[in-house]
């Protein structure tokens, strides 16, 4: 062994009996493969170690396998992008990895990656540079090209080599969305050339296909038609289009480019990887993949406010009102593999909730067999036998005082030591909840957000009373079923209802003096929401409005809303609101505003937001301004392309102030 390959730190490099080199990439410290600077210099090493061994006729193969017992490669260090200062640090980064993933494709043996869990991003372009690629049918095990999300594609010449592989629908698509692809579907599409059952069958399969000499097979002629002009063309065209209808090319400008590239090179995929770099840098330097990556750290920080360690596993879950809320709770803790038992007084309602987690479970599990298995842990309880058993039990029934304070003294006689007692409420506060309990500290507040499966945060909410075990249990059980946790003092409105229902009244306030509301709903747009203020309203529903405003003290008397809720018409749930809605959508004029004035108004109507987020920090509602970014952005869509309504007022200095000034002197 040469001293190269012999100091290795994140990988294992031998040569077997049968002249085939194994490369095994296992880095250290690390609890996931990721390609930073030296585990991808390492590779470098070994690469020039197996050219000299092939030219020596000593190796038949080389094989490319993880260490990792639950993942292949997460793609490149994300912790080493802030190094980028300019575009000229980032060409100079990315010119030696695609040189030495160019030579491991040039090998003149069989390359061969063997592949088990996550394989995204960088390992994705990774292994598209082996000859051929074997994975076990395991459902963690996906690829996919996620970097778009993070506000760039990929930069590893992955475009030209996913193109090549899997035809330019399939990998535009993948590269465009940024999803994820199971094993299955992977091979359908080309990505994988062979299946097999278990990690452990994985070595000699491996050892087969470089006895065999198995190469890949790129895309067929059918295939590859739409890389000729003018196909590329117009499927360049159709993709703008699709893609526009879901991001903004001035916040998300990375698919925009890609697709330019796709247009421009796509034709000649050796000129598409020379063309991917020059595109690729401006995009890595940009203050939108700087925020996207910073959002990216925020999911971290809320997966940390669950404790590590914890000997407490919840397995069975007890919720209590099966009305849309409660019913969801329950759906999303079953695909996270818990038994949940759901109670109701209404039969009616019972078997509607259940039912209604058909969607969910279709979309979770993709067999008969583990669909019906979902189903079977979905259990109807109207007595509440489950009470007794659960780990966790969640109240999500009508917001009032005295129904929450006798249910739960009744609870307290019944629950098991230990089990974790919360309240979905969304407005009435813990301690108010928990005076008649013999016990106050063992109730938690576990606010979800509508619509649940699809809302990646949860709201722990830690009373005056609440002992710190319980709260924990409480993260620990929200990061059990998959979603972030944000643990949040007692006040009115938790932290993401305080900051957004003064964002919300000041621009139903502009529309009572007259403003139009498509133009308030469309400067938000503008700004990065995913939807305006007005139309949110209609869509959580206007009564809802009007009660978590009273409980935040802001006036609706004699307001449109006001007017709106008593004559019935309570949004987006009666087909009337503020606006008229149909087929699910509200009805829109065609009318067009102008850009300069929709840029200023979306400035103004979010700054009540920023004043509040502000004013939650000093008043210690969540522990850092880390924190109330991420509750802003994983709780209401808050633009993730500005990094946070805390971040955002930072970066734009005195922006907020100027405004806060020209409001008062109007």
């Amino acid at each position: 062994m040469t001293e190269a390959t012999s100091q290795l730190k994140d990988w294992r490099f031998s040569i077997d009996g049968e002249g085939i080199a194994w490369a095994i990439f296992d880095r250290e410290g690390e609890s996931a493969n990721s390609l930073g600077r030296r585990p991808i210099e390492e590779l470098g090493a070994i690469i020039e170690r197996v050219e000299a061994e092939a030219r020596a006729k000593t190796v038949k193969g080389l094989v490319i396998m993880s260490g990792k017992e639950r993942g292949f490669i997460v793609g490149a260090d994300i912790r080493e992008f802030e190094h980028f200062k300019t575009e000229a640090d980032v060409v100079a980064s990315i010119k030696p990895v695609n040189e030495m993933l160019d030579r491991l494709e040039k090998l003149p043996i069989p390359t061969v990656a063997a592949v088990h869990g996550v394989c995204v991003g960088g390992g994705l372009e990774l292994i598209l540079a082996c000859h051929y690629r074997i994975a076990t049918k395991d459902d963690s095990t996906r690829v996919g090209f996620p970097e778009v999300k993070l506000g760039i594609f990929p930069g590893f010449n992955g475009t030209a080599r996913s193109i090549r592989q899997v035809g330019p629908m399939a990998a535009m698509q993948n590269m465009l969305t940024g999803g994820m692809i199971r094993a299955g579907a992977a091979k359908a599409l080309g990505f994988f050339d062979q299946l097999v059952g278990s990690p452990g069958e994985l070595r000699w399969a491996a050892r087969k296909a470089v006895l065999q000499n198995r190469r890949s097979k790129p895309a067929g002629t059918l295939k590859t038609l739409l890389t000729k002009w003018p196909a590329r063309e117009l499927l360049a065209k159709k993709m703008r289009q699709e893609t526009a209808k879901k991001a903004r090319e001035d916040h998300y400008p990375a698919p925009f480019r890609l697709i330019d590239l796709f247009e421009r090179e796509g034709g000649d995929l050796d000129a598409m990887k020379k063309a991917e770099t020059a595109a690729f840098a401006p995009l890595m330097v940009s203050d939108t993949a700087r925020n996207l990556r910073r959002v990216f750290r925020l999911t971290e920080v809320l997966k940390g406010q669950a404790p590590k360690g914890i000997a407490w596993k919840p397995r069975r879950v007890h919720v209590i009102g099966a009305g849309t809320m409660g019913a969801d709770i329950a759906g999303v803790c079953v695909a996270s593999g818990m038994e949940v038992t759901l109670q109701d007084i209404s039969a009616e309602q019972l078997e509607k909730g259940i039912k209604a987690q058909g969607k969910l479970f279709s979309r979770k599990f993709k067999t008969k067999a583990t669909r019906d298995a979902a189903k079977a842990r979905l259990i109807a309880d109207p007595t509440g036998k489950g009470i007794a058993r659960a780990d966790v039990i969640i109240e999500a029934i009508v917001e009032r005082l005295d129904i929450k304070q006798k249910l739960f003294a009744d609870l307290e006689t019944k629950i098991k030591p230990g089990a974790v007692l919360a309240t979905n409420t969304s407005s009435l506060k813990l301690e108010d909840i928990s005076a008649p309990l013999q016990d106050p500290g063992r109730l938690i507040g576990l606010h979800f957000f509508s619509p649940v499966p699809m809302m990646p945060l949860v709201e722990v909410v830690r009373g005056a009373k609440t002992r710190e075990e319980e709260v924990k249990k409480g993260a620990s059980f929200v990061t059990a079923i998959d979603k972030f946790p944000l643990i949040t003092k007692d006040v009115p409105g938790f932290l993401v209802n305080k900051v957004l229902t003064p964002y919300m009244f000041a621009a139903m306030e502009r529309l009572e003096k007259g403003e139009d509301k498509e133009k308030i709903d469309e400067a938000v747009r503008a700004f990065g929401m995913p939807m305006g203020p007005i139309e949110l309203a209609d869509s959580v529903g206007l009564d809802v409005c009007a009660h978590v405003a009273k409980i935040l003290g802001q006036s609706s008397e004699s307001s449109r809303l006001e007017r709106l809720v008593q004559s019935g018409r309570l949004g987006k749930k009666t087909g009337e609101g503020f606006y008229v809605w149909k087929d699910g959508k509200p009805v829109r004029s065609d009318q067009k505003f102008s850009k300069t004035e929709l840029e200023r108004l979306g400035r103004e109507i979010v700054e009540p937001m920023i004043k509040e987020a502000q004013k939650s920090l000093d008043e210690g509602v969540v522990e850092s301004a880390d924190l109330v970014d991420a509750g802003m952005i994983f709780g209401t869509g808050f633009a993730p392309f500005r990094g946070g309504p805390l971040h955002y007022k930072a970066s734009v200095g005195g922006a907020s102030d100027a405004a806060e000034k020209r409001a008062a002197a109007e």
